[in-house]
């Protein structure tokens, strides 16, 4: 099957490692997936192409306006590839109406001018085959395509045995890292760095790695945007250690270096049900990942041995229990891991999209 990706990619941030992941995977699978557009120096592991002939879809990828090409690239796929063999997965819910939960909303006309009205009309005008990364779509018409997915093959350090990975785990510099832009999830990282602060002696330090996590930046004042806040007095008293955005292939052994690494969605994605690509990758990294999601939602994704992962208790009290006993909670680790390989692979996802395309 010859699928062409349409989107823009950066190794910076969103859907890179996912994009990586879906070609890889693909052609070891006998598939010819690739990057529309012409070919990335700074990505040079990618298959790029602006062949369009005998392709069998082109699935739009869509966060941003920018993943939509310009002309003339964009009316060449329009023309050359007919409306049925063209699909799209909405990622940050662009084809609702407008959604706010807190300060998170899937509109951004502060920052890309454009309204709800011409996201869906846009997004309507490409393709009848509209996906969102949701087991529960809330807009009629759409469907589920959770897009990422799980790669057996990327996990850091495969153990044999969940005693194997506690005695391995033990000794590490950090005892928290978080990858991620402070983009409408302060709020939640702040709860957790509060629940953690208790026993980070214990532990081991924090350190949040991405873009404005130690400053708010000014275009968010300008903007008037909320949910990009931070707190440096409070950073500081936490011992919590601030590093700039990392390349998308460092975020895994970034990740192994510290004994935790939590999952946390943003307001909008948890009221949607969305995962992202990090809701997998970081089930690669040598970490105990901490689950910062409802658990209904952890069983219906995650299956029901990652309800160990959630901290229902508090992030201390996981904490404590977790440096009592890591064997218990990497044993939750590893059945999450074989339970994401089955139901979330690469391969699963090409053929979830092929089922969606042919309806």
């Amino acid at each position: 099957m010859k699928i062409l990706l349409v989107t823009s990619v950066d190794a910076w941030t969103r859907s890179v490692s996912t994009i990586h992941k879906w070609i890889e995977v693909g052609r070891a699978l006998g598939h010819d997936i690739a990057v529309y557009g012409e070919a990335s120096q700074e990505l040079p592991k990618l298959k790029y192409t602006t062949d369009l002939a005998n392709t069998d879809l082109a699935l739009f990828v869509i966060q941003l306006p920018s993943d939509f090409p310009d002309m003339p690239y964009l009316a060449r796929v329009l023309d050359g590839i007919p409306r049925e063999r063209r699909a799209i997965v909405d990622l940050w819910a662009h084809y609702n109406e407008t959604i706010r939960v807190d300060h998170d909303f899937n509109h951004l006309e502060k920052l890309d001018g454009h309204q709800a009205w011409e996201w869906q009309d846009a997004i309507a005008a490409v393709s009848d085959i509209i996906l969102q990364p949701t087991l529960t779509p809330k807009r009629e018409g759409v469907n589920t395509l959770l897009f990422h997915g799980f790669d057996e093959g990327s996990v850091e350090k495969k153990y044999k045995s969940a005693a194997e990975a506690a005695a391995a785990w033990a000794n590490k510099p950090y005892g928290v890292m978080y990858v991620g832009s402070n983009w409408q999830r302060w709020h939640q990282v702040r709860a957790f760095l509060e629940g953690y602060e208790s026993v980070r002696d214990k532990a081991g330090p924090a350190c949040l790695t991405g873009w404005d996590w130690g400053v708010r930046p000014d275009w968010t004042v300008q903007k008037a945007i909320m949910g990009v806040d931070t707190d440096a007095a409070f950073l500081s008293r936490a011992g919590v250690e601030i590093r700039n955005g990392v390349r998308f292939d460092e975020i895994v052994p970034l990740l192994g270096q510290a004994k935790f690494a939590p999952i946390i969605h943003r307001p909008l994605f948890n009221a949607l049900g969305f995962v992202t690509n990090r809701s997998f990758e970081t089930f690669y990294a040598d970490t105990i990942p901490v689950l910062m999601l409802a658990p209904e939602f952890v069983e219906s994704i995650y299956g029901r041995a990652a309800l160990k992962l959630v901290p229902t208790e508090g992030v201390a009290k996981f904490v404590t229990g977790t440096l009592a006993d890591p064997e218990s909670y990497w044993d939750a680790v590893l059945k999450t891991r074989t339970h994401l390989a089955e139901r979330h692979s690469y391969a699963v996802r090409i053929d979830e999209l092929k089922r969606a395309a042919t309806r």
